[in-house]
């Protein structure tokens, strides 16, 4: 069971696990992720926004926990990631770093934060890092973006790279559409992926894409690819939490499955709250309530019917 740590404040009001895990694992590097690859073991991948969801990441027992900029839709309301400021993903990366111990922690660099240029690029993975507490940046974009990723890797920044449907760019690619779906469109995703990994990627996602497709990038690499949308002939998977909780509903891939419907349950006990409280079922006295003393309690009792004498007295 979890070491229980308490919360003093007069007497005992909170007990608190201290979030590890039911038993310990060791922190997952770079080289536990090349282990992994190299025994064809399935990397999994998860995506977490905030503390609580990071203590989920690391409760799970994930491999690598991606601070996405689906942030941005999910967790904070916007119609696209391209809303989300650097700022933001700073802020919830720091939040999921502090819960999140074991496994590899990826962050998202948001839009607008590389594409200027390497230099650029650079000083904001820097940032990232010292102040979102990443092990690893993740960029979107193809070929064009080798001498950026390049400029990071040279200096020992661990990158990952993601191509096929590029939210980012969602825009001018007409949305949310599944990529490489012709031959030359396929030939371009490879040839993008060779880039990635000769610019020093440590791992590629392969998004939204046809799963021969995936499987042949997969085949001719010889660094992991994470699917999400790619079929199974990748090195891992990963999803948004948000998705295969039930939680977030405005979009529902196909690729994504529904795990456990904590939306529907959380709903479904935030209602019968309601419904105790306005039915005086809640709170329960002596269940959900604090005792005084028998002494003070006699004590408090006598000073009352002193109190409410003299207002009577006062009238």
């Amino acid at each position: 069971s979890n070491p229980v740590l308490t919360c003093l404040y007069n007497n005992l009001v909170y007990e608190y696990t201290d979030g590890s895990a039911g038993e310990s694992r060791k922190k997952v590097t770079i080289t536990a992720l090349r282990k992994l690859y190299n025994t064809k073991t399935p990397i999994t991948v998860m995506t977490a926004h905030d503390y609580p969801t990071g203590l989920l990441v690391e409760r799970a027992g994930f491999d690598i926990c991606l601070v996405g900029d689906s942030l941005a839709m999910v967790g904070l309301g916007y119609e696209s990631t391209n809303k989300i400021t650097f700022e933001d993903m700073i802020h919830h990366t720091r939040a999921v770093a502090r819960s999140s111990k074991c496994a590899f922690l990826v962050g998202d660099m948001p839009f607008g934060t590389y594409e200027v240029s390497p230099e650029v690029a650079l000083k904001n993975a820097i940032r990232y890092i010292h102040e979102g507490n990443v092990e690893a940046v993740k960029l979107e974009g193809g070929i064009e973006l080798k001498d950026t990723i390049k400029r990071l890797t040279d200096v020992g920044i661990p990158v990952m790279g993601h191509i096929g449907l590029t939210p980012q760019r969602q825009t001018s690619l007409g949305g949310f559409k599944v990529q490489g779906k012709t031959l030359d469109k396929a030939q371009k995703m490879l040839q993008d992926a060779l880039a990635l990994q000769d610019a020093g990627c440590f791992s590629i996602v392969l998004e939204a894409i046809p799963y021969p497709v995936a499987k042949f990038i997969t085949d001719q690499l010889s660094i992991p690819t994470i699917g999400i949308g790619a079929g199974p002939d990748v090195s891992g998977q990963v999803l948004v939490m948000m998705d295969i909780l039930g939680i977030y509903d405005k979009l529902s891939p196909k690729f994504s499955k529904v795990y456990a419907n904590i939306g529907e349950q959380a709903v479904t006990g935030l209602s019968t709250f309601i419904d105790d409280v306005r039915g005086s079922k809640f709170p329960v006295i002596g269940l959900h309530t604090y005792k005084m003393a028998a002494s003070e309690e006699e004590r408090f009792k006598e000073w009352v019917a002193i109190y409410e004498s003299s207002k009577i007295t006062t009238l």
